[in-house]
This record gives C-alpha cells, sequence and structure tokens, in this order.
C-alpha cells in the first residue's frame, strides 16, 4: 500500500491550516479532514479558465486577474487559451501555497509561474481589486469553497454585495466575472444579476466524465 506523506503546512493571516499532502503521485491541498483541491481533479478549474479566457484569444493585450493560485491548475489552463500577449495577474494570499507551487521538487505550477505572461502578486485579491479600477478584461476568483468560506473567513466578503461591487469596478466594459464554487448558490446568482450582471451558471465535473459536481458563475458585464 502506498503511503500518503504530509509535505508541509501553510498557515494564512486569519490563523487558517492548510496542509499538502502527496499519495501516489497525487498532490491534495486540505484544512483540517476537508479537500480544498486535488491535483487528480481538477476539470472544473480547467473549464472556468476555458469558458473566461477562449473568448479573448483574439483580443489584443488581454489582462486577466487570477484570484487564488491553488495547485495552479486555473492558472495553466488560462495560459493555454490565451495569447502571446495576453497578461495574467495572479494574486495569493498565502505565501506557503506559492512555495509549494514553485518547489521543483513537487510536479505543481513551478512552470506556469515562470512563464512571461504571468505577474505573481502575494497579496489579497481584495486589494488587488480596489486598486485597479478598469483594468481586467476578465477575472477569476478561486479563493475559496464558495460563498460559506472554509479558508479564509476574510474571503466572504468577494461573494457579498461590496466585493461583487469591487470586481466589477475593476473590469473592462463587456469584461467577464467568474466565481468557482463546491456547491450551486442560488442567493450568489441573485446577487450577480442585482449587480447588473448576465450571469452562466455551469455545472462540471471533478473529472471530464465522472466524480462530483461544482458550480461556475460566469458573469457577464453587457
Amino acid at each position: 500500500m502506498k503511503r500518503t506523506e504530509r509535505l508541509g503546512e501553510a498557515i494564512a493571516p486569519d490563523g487558517t491550516v492548510l496542509t499538502l499532502y502527496r499519495h501516489d503521485g497525487a498532490y491534495t491541498i486540505r484544512v483540517g479532514s476537508v479537500e480544498l483541491m486535488s491535483s487528480r481533479r481538477h476539470h472544473s478549474e480547467d473549464q472556468l479558465a476555458e469558458l473566461v479566457c477562449a473568448p479573448l484569444r483574439q483580443s489584443k493585450g488581454a489582462r486577466v486577474l487570477i484570484g487564488g493560485l491553488g495547485l495552479g491548475f486555473t492558472l495553466t489552463a488560462a495560459l493555454r487559451s490565451l495569447g502571446a500577449d495576453a497578461r495574467l495577474v495572479v494574486a495569493e494570499l498565502v505565501p506557503g501555497v506559492i512555495e509549494w507551487n514553485r518547489n521543483a521538487e513537487y510536479n505543481l505550477a513551478g512552470s506556469a509561474l515562470s512563464d512571461s505572461r504571468v505577474e505573481l502578486r502575494r497579496e489579497d485579491v481584495a486589494d488587488v481589486l480596489v486598486k485597479s479600477r478598469g483594468a481586467f478584461d476578465a477575472i477569476m476568483l478561486d479563493v475559496d469553497n464558495g460563498a460559506d468560506a472554509l479558508t479564509t473567513a476574510g474571503n466572504a466578503r468577494l461573494y457579498r454585495g461590496v466585493g461583487i461591487e469591487m470586481a466589477a469596478a475593476a473590469l473592462r466594459p463587456k469584461g467577464r466575472l467568474a466565481y468557482w464554487s463546491a456547491q450551486a448558490d442560488p442567493a450568489f446568482e441573485e446577487s450577480l444579476r442585482a449587480a447588473g450582471f448576465t450571469v452562466d451558471v455551469i455545472k462540471s465535473r471533478a473529472h471530464a466524465t465522472s466524480g462530483g459536481f461544482y458550480t461556475l458563475f460566469v458573469a457577464r458585464a453587457d
């Protein structure tokens, strides 16, 4: 039987402990016993980036913000979908998560972070939004399990009226604002519509053809 390796801990600013594990070549990040993400189950993260970034492939100088680095799958899929002159800003609040991805001993997002189109900021994505009025063609937020914050209590504000308004203000005209969520959330969907967005709600599996379903909210500022 192959053992599960506990590779390290990362502590969020509010004291939440994230733990990185490896088993049979696959990586997971957990908070307590709850799995946040896995390198074997990332189809929904890939789909989030493809839905948002593929329409921007021919857009000259497209600018995209990703809130939350995770295991780097949203970033990697976005790079595949965007053109050579695109620019991506990745905001990650937890230093340990950045260190894991840059660790050459782990097969994570080191190469994606080295792409010349990528700017990594060790910063709360909410602060990036406040400082970036009208800066982005697309914003993808995958900082937690959804509106009921699990990782960091401060993440919850991103799913409320004030957070949606901050994100909307950081978009360029006709921009897209997308969220990954572990579950459906009709109240959050209605909050996006109330902010003036046209909203598509997409069910996406953990694997392309199997596994549980997650929810992607893609909001368009038409």
